[in-house]
Formats: structure tokens, sequence, C-alpha cells
């Protein structure tokens, strides 16, 4: 990364800073890209730590952005950024430099645009069963199957985990790449013997929280 590309990115960003503020959520990070790497990252609430001079990833917001020289909208999960995140990126051109300007929300933004589910539907041996959202404790993804649990036991579901992250309501919160869990069903959250956080849900379940999802536990439940 050169100086002379760092420049050009603050310098731009400097100048439509008012504008942004008036459309850009408060907790969304900014990274601009050009040049292969990302040559400015401004961190919002949502930060995924992305360091300046990064190589752009295949696959990721910015790369689409500079290959089909278009807005795009993306959820990045874990197999492209450790932090998962909602990207919305746009075409910008810089001193005669092509460029990608990257908007960074929380990967559930999406779900406040297409409204979220009322209940699920889950098979129980072989029967399904509609069961209302405010009834189930946590989901879980495992060897390629989804199921989600309430008081009565556990159900299959069709949809993947991420997906459901995107219907789900503001209540559930996705701690690990296997489980999202409702909030309201947590007891308490406290560290293992190895300080990794673990969420306890109110019927004794424990889960754990993996370290690339932590940042986005705290943000969401304050602490």
């Amino acid at each position: 990364m050169t100086m002379e590309n760092l420049e050009i990115s603050k310098d731009f960003l400097k100048q439509y800073t008012d504008l942004l503020k008036d459309w850009i959520p408060r907790n969304a990070s900014l990274a601009i890209a050009m040049d292969g790497h990302y040559s400015y990252y401004f961190s919002g609430q949502h930060d995924i730590r992305l360091k300046e001079g990064e190589p752009i990833a295949a696959g990721s917001v910015a790369e689409k952005v500079l290959t089909l020289k278009k807005k795009v909208e993306l959820i990045v999960d874990q197999t492209l950024s450790d932090f998962p995140y909602y990207g919305i990126g746009y075409p910008i051109e810089v001193r005669g430099k092509v460029g990608a300007l990257i908007v960074i929300l929380p990967p559930t933004y999406e779900k406040d645009k297409i409204g979220s589910v009322s209940m699920l539907t889950g098979k129980l041996e072989h029967e399904w069963f509609p069961v209302p959202i405010d009834h189930i404790t946590h989901l879980e993804s495992f060897q390629k199957k989804t199921f989600f649990y309430t008081e009565d036991g556990q159900y299959s579901i069709t949809q993947t985990l991420k997906e459901l992250t995107m219907r789900l309501p503001q209540t559930f919160l996705r701690i690990h790449r296997s489980y999202i869990v409702n909030t309201t069903c947590i007891e308490r959250i406290a560290r293992d013997f190895s300080s990794n956080l673990v969420v306890t849900l109110k019927d004794g379940t424990e889960l754990p929280v993996s370290q690339s999802y932590v940042n986005e536990v705290r943000c969401a439940l304050g602490f």
C-alpha cells in the first residue's frame, strides 16, 4: 500500500463525511478498496477488524463490486471473514482510480428489510409442527442438518442457519457457526476454563460463543 492511495481514500471520505452520516446507520463501519487492497477502514460499532493494506479476498463485497462495476449487497459469513457482516458496496472513482466503497453492517441487517418470521415449522418423527418463535430456545446446525429446540424437544427444519439469521427476530443472536440463541432464554454468560465465553440457557443448556462472534455478542447484549 502506498501513502498516496491511503491519503486519497482519507481525503475522499472527509469530503463526504456529512453526507455519509445522513444515510449510513450509526453501527456501520466503512472501507475503501482499490489497487487490490483495502486502503482505508473506519471502524463503527460492528467492527470486522479490517486492516489497511489487507488484500481483497476473492468473493468479498469489494471484489464483486470491482468485478461487476455495480452496487452489490451481500452477507459475508465465516467462509470469507472471521467476523460475519452484511456488506453494501458501491463502485467509486477517486482521482482517476477505480475503487469500491463498502458499508459494513451486522449480518442481521437484511432482516429489517424483508421482515421477521413469527413461527417455524419443524419436523418431529413423521409429523410437522408450527412452533411460535418465542417458544424456541435455540437453533443448531449439526452434520449439515438444522434443528431448533423448545421445552418439549428437538425439531428438524429445512432452512440453514445462514438463511434463518436473515429472518429471525432481533431477540435471536448468532453466537457460533453452529448456534443461534434466543436471548430471552439466556440465564447467564460466563467464561470456561479456557476463558472462552459460554452462554447458559434457563433450561441448563450450555452453548459456546466462538471468538469470531464475541464482538457481536458483546455489542448486542451490552457487556
